[in-house]
């Protein structure tokens, strides 16, 4: 699968833009605050049903402009899938496959991957758990849709019983029955995406371990530690345990909810103790292990976007990226970059074919 064509209309900076892309490689160069990124986006909305940078939909409307919509056509050797997203402010956001829209957005997660590595990502380093989880949860819905709709229901039960505890709080009251009717759809729920996390993480480690193991030339080692109050109990008893606290907090204070990812370089936090290039090589191992684990899991090659990926890398990381690329054959590759030259030097290394678009 490829992204054969890509059409923008009133998206971010760009009134009306078309692409026609090589099977292999595109490439987007010029100067800082051209669109470059916002490309790379448009390419994630339509594979994700979302942008990767967390804005609003209404926020990438074009500036003076009442809508927003994105056309990209999908092909391999035998199909060929039209997808358009439209977005007006007040209205549903519409996804259509072939001209036939989705009921539920999340019905279309999966179909078409993609692995985005950015700048943006630094904040999994950098920021609380709640980033790091996301990140997990996106990973994992790629390649189980089971896994999104358990996270959904999860999620709606935690805010019914956080909105419960408020009320008891507020109205100095308190009724165990119908608190259970929530803790059990979150323990039916947490418990399975517990297990599919751990699950994923055992499979995942031996490929981000291995992509990162050759971005540093073996010279450096890397753990991640999965961390979860449901590793020492079970979701029914530490709802139990905590009921006193929830009730003081007003808000559920354990759960899977609060998992984590702990990053590690030589067994200490890379966050306090990795260089800039150090914690940039973590950062593309973790998003090059996940483009591994989708296509082990689905048989899918997802597309790859990366965003100003050679900054902060020295010359012998970029070069041991390059051969890795080119190694692991990993499908559609798109990026930026703000110099041209350094761009083609690169790319000649991977394929002779591909496109360089200068914005």
């Amino acid at each position: 699968m490829y992204l054969k064509d890509l059409k923008l209309f009133n998206f971010k900076n760009f009134a009306e833009k078309q692409f026609s892309f090589s099977a292999n490689i595109n490439c987007f160069v010029g100067n800082n605050g051209v669109g470059k990124t916002n490309i790379l986006d448009a390419i994630h909305y339509l594979s994700l049903t979302k942008s990767y940078l967390n804005y609003s939909d209404q926020n990438n409307i074009r500036f003076g402009e009442k809508f927003f919509s994105l056309e990209g056509d999908f092909a391999d050797d035998s199909t060929e899938d039209i997808i358009k997203l439209l977005v007006q402010p007040g209205q549903k956001k519409i996804i259509k496959r072939n001209n036939k829209a989705y009921e539920k957005l999340s019905e279309h997660i999966g179909k078409y991957p993609s692995v985005m590595i950015s700048p943006y990502d630094q904040n999994l380093i950098t920021e609380g758990s709640e980033y790091r989880r996301k990140f997990m949860d996106g990973m994992i819905s790629q390649i189980n849709p089971e896994y999104l709709h358990l996270l959904i229901r999860y999620q709606k039960a935690l805010a019914q019983r956080n909105a419960l505890l408020k009320l008891f709080s507020t109205t100095h009251t308190f009724d165990a029955i119908s608190l259970e009717i929530y803790d059990s759809e979150l323990i039916e729920n947490g418990t399975k995406i517990h297990r599919l996390r751990k699950d994923f993480i055992s499979h995942y480690l031996p490929n981000f371990s291995k992509f990162y193991s050759v971005l540093s030339l073996g010279k450096e080692t890397v753990s991640i530690q999965y961390i979860s109050d449901l590793n020492k109990n079970s979701l029914d008893n530490i709802l139990k345990e905590n009921i006193d606290k929830d009730r003081v907090c007003t808000y559920t204070t354990q759960g899977i909810h609060k998992d984590d990812l702990i990053f590690n370089l030589f067994d200490y936090p890379i966050k306090k103790f990795g260089s800039q290039g150090q914690q940039k090589s973590f950062l593309i191992s973790l998003k090059l292990a996940q483009i591994q684990l989708i296509k082990d899991k689905s048989g899918k090659n997802p597309l790859l976007l990366m965003d100003d990926i050679f900054d902060k890398l020295d010359e012998h990381r970029v070069a041991q990226l390059v051969k890795l690329v080119h190694k692991e054959k990993f499908g559609q590759i798109f990026l930026s970059d703000t110099h041209k030259e350094r761009t083609e030097k690169i790319v000649d290394q991977i394929s002779s074919d591909y496109k360089i678009f200068s914005l």
